[in-house]
Parts: structure tokens; sequence; C-alpha cells
């Protein structure tokens, strides 16, 4: 999992939508794929941005999840259980970041 903010290198190229992520995405396949090819494994690498934007491979893996999900579930809820979950942790994650950015407090 690779959590990237959106904004990186808005200086030097202006801001394209998605460029981070994409660039993470890369990243992550370059440095692991070839050892998960290796051991017989699959890579999906999982990128996000801190606007909680996911990367097109995470995209369709995460809605493979969901297809196995819903068809194990009779709720209609578990429909989008998947995608609110992942969410909830993107939003979490961002909010311990800046949390931990935060000067410390001396009462």
């Amino acid at each position: 999992m690779c959590c990237v903010s959106p904004l990186v290198g808005l200086r030097d190229h202006g801001f394209v939508a998605g460029h981070a992520i994409t660039k993470a995405e890369a990243g992550k396949v370059s440095k692991h794929e070839k050892t998960c090819i290796e051991n017989q494994h699959v890579f999906v690498p999982f990128a996000f941005d801190t606007f909680g934007a996911l990367a097109p491979d995470a995209v369709r893996f995460l809605k493979r999840v969901q297809q196995v999900v819903s068809s194990n579930t009779a709720h209609v809820k578990g429909q989008n259980f998947v995608f609110s979950r992942v969410g909830f942790a993107i939003q979490k994650g961002v909010a311990a970041q800046l949390v931990a950015r935060l000067p410390a407090i001396s009462l």
C-alpha cells in the first residue's frame, strides 16, 4: 500500500490530476513485481493519494473483492462495504499523519 500527496512536485511541473498516484503505482511495480513473479505470486499495487483517489489497479482489485463480498452477503449494504471500509482506513491514516505533525502542546 502506498499513500502519496497529490501535491508532490507541484512547483516543478504544475498540477496534473492522478500523476502522483500513477508514479507511486509504477514505483511499487518496479520494486516488487519481479520478486512476486519469481515466487509465483500476483502483484497488485495499491496506491492512493491523500485526497482519497485510488490508482486504476487498486480500483480493479477492490471491485473484484467487492463482487466476492456481495455474492456472499444477502444485505444490500454489502455492495459498497469494501470501498467504504477502505475509504475510512485512508481517512484514518491521513488524520494520524496530520496529528503526528502537530506541534506538541505542553501544559
